[in-house]
């Protein structure tokens, strides 16, 4: 088999938690399955790559699409609380935290790189937000040639008709799609 590492996409305290400042409305209802995802991984010592977004106080970073939104509700300021990663998903000592400012794990960040180093072939892709940083990341991870995995229910969106839409969006490409229960035996394949 070739060699997996997990991306988990943004399952940050400003976004993820109970007290989020911009809560992604199926952030929730990933977590348990997530848990499961990250406990395969963590069983077989494989890369985990926990993908969070980052920003400068001021904001000078922020796509200008949301720098509106930015001034009215700062979010995931480098070093706060709200960026970091919720507690049900906290990283265990060696596994990857990388920081984007794009809604792509592949823009601007070292992850491509680290990826080769370590030998993957494989991406799987769990966290929020579907049609967003999740899809963004999806479709980079194909276009640096790496086989790419979705895991359908650790990933969410606002609503499950945009989740939904997304993910057929992605399978349409090549994507493959399984869900949590499908992951040990694709691991052990």
């Amino acid at each position: 088999m070739k060699k997996p590492a997990l991306l988990i996409i943004d399952m940050q305290n400003d976004f993820a938690s109970k007290n989020a400042i911009l809560p992604v409305a199926g952030a929730e209802e990933v977590i348990s399955p997530l848990k499961q995802v990250l406990s395969e991984f963590r069983a077989r010592n494989l890369p985990v790559f926990h993908v969070v977004r980052v920003h400068h106080p001021d904001g000078s970073d922020v796509e200008w699409f949301r720098a509106e939104k930015f001034k009215s509700t700062p979010f995931a300021i480098r070093g706060a609380p709200g960026a970091e990663v919720i507690d049900a998903l906290k990283p265990a000592p060696g596994e990857y935290i990388l920081e984007k400012i794009r809604m792509s794990a592949f823009i601007g960040t070292g992850l491509d790189l680290i990826l080769r180093t370590l030998g993957v072939e494989v991406v799987v892709i769990v966290g929020i937000q579907t049609p967003n940083c999740v899809r963004t990341t999806v479709f980079d991870a194909m276009a640096y040639n790496y086989e790419t995995i979705l895991v359908h229910d650790a990933t969410g969106a606002q609503t499950k008709e945009i989740h939904e839409a997304n993910v057929l969006d992605m399978k349409n490409i090549g994507v493959h799609i399984i869900e949590t229960a499908e992951l040990p035996t694709w691991l052990n394949a």
